[in-house]
């Protein structure tokens, strides 16, 4: 049914979804990556990570919640404004000599910040920005991520920490929560291209949630692999750099 290729893409989604889940993200900058060094056409590569990404975001988010590592207080004014941007994101199908580079420059992005960001476990407060800014923030974000097919936590986790929002603990359960609104809706507006969806779906859903199985486990008891971290770092580069030269 399926063909050799299919594994090898469906075992390295896997990987990529442990690694992401880890640190409260989806993984939708690895799938892309992934789908990209394949050869995968760009007009699949958005719906599948879309897709991916609320399946895995699903699971963690619960994950997190559990585990009570999160803030609702920061969630909500950053889902609300992400939730019509996200929308309006997933409706804009970008040429491939557009869509590409700006994704490319998105897992540059995506590898500099596993080479590069610092955790911090200090305690922060919620009350570090006013609701408009915060529903600014994430209706900024949620386009952008409608836009590439991405969740968003790439850009979310690093700026809630910097400005203080929250710590990195419960940056990861709110990260997975803003990161399932975005892909839900992202793909709601994106929804004529549902169509482009492989028929090895099925194969990639169960081999991400395995792997976020495993990854919220370790993120949940603060797993931090730096050498996993930069082996990944190094495929989003090759892969961004891909996605800007070949547009």
């Amino acid at each position: 049914m399926f063909e050799l290729t299919d594994y090898l893409i469906a075992i390295a989604l896997f990987f990529g979804a442990i690694i992401y889940t880890s640190v409260g993200h989806a993984g939708a900058s690895s799938y892309i990556a992934i789908m990209a060094l394949f050869g995968i056409d760009a007009a699949t590569i958005k719906p599948t990570a879309l897709t991916l990404n609320i399946a895995v975001a699903s699971y963690s988010s619960y994950s997190y919640i559990k585990a009570k590592l999160y803030d609702l207080r920061l969630a909500l004014p950053l889902i609300f404004g992400a939730i019509p941007t996200a929308y309006l994101g997933g409706m804009v199908n970008l040429p491939d000599e557009i869509y590409k580079p700006i994704v490319g420059v998105i897992l540059l992005l995506s590898a500099y910040m596993f080479l590069f960001r610092k955790a911090t476990n200090e305690t922060q407060s919620a009350a570090c920005l006013g609701a408009s800014k915060k529903v600014a923030i994430g209706a900024s974000i949620g386009f952008l991520a409608g836009l590439t097919g991405t969740g968003g936590g790439i850009f979310l986790s690093p700026l809630v920490i910097l400005l203080g929002c929250t710590s990195a603990k419960s940056a990861s359960g709110t990260a997975s929560l803003f990161i399932l609104f975005n892909s839900i809706f992202g793909l709601i507006g994106n929804a004529q291209s549902i169509g482009y969806l492989p028929n090895t779906i099925p194969l990639y859903l169960v081999f991400v949630l395995c792997g976020a199985f495993i990854g919220t486990r370790l993120g949940t008891k603060h797993f931090d692999n730096q050498k996993v971290r930069k082996a990944l770092a190094l495929v989003l580069i090759i892969a961004g750099l891909k996605m800007i030269f070949t547009a």
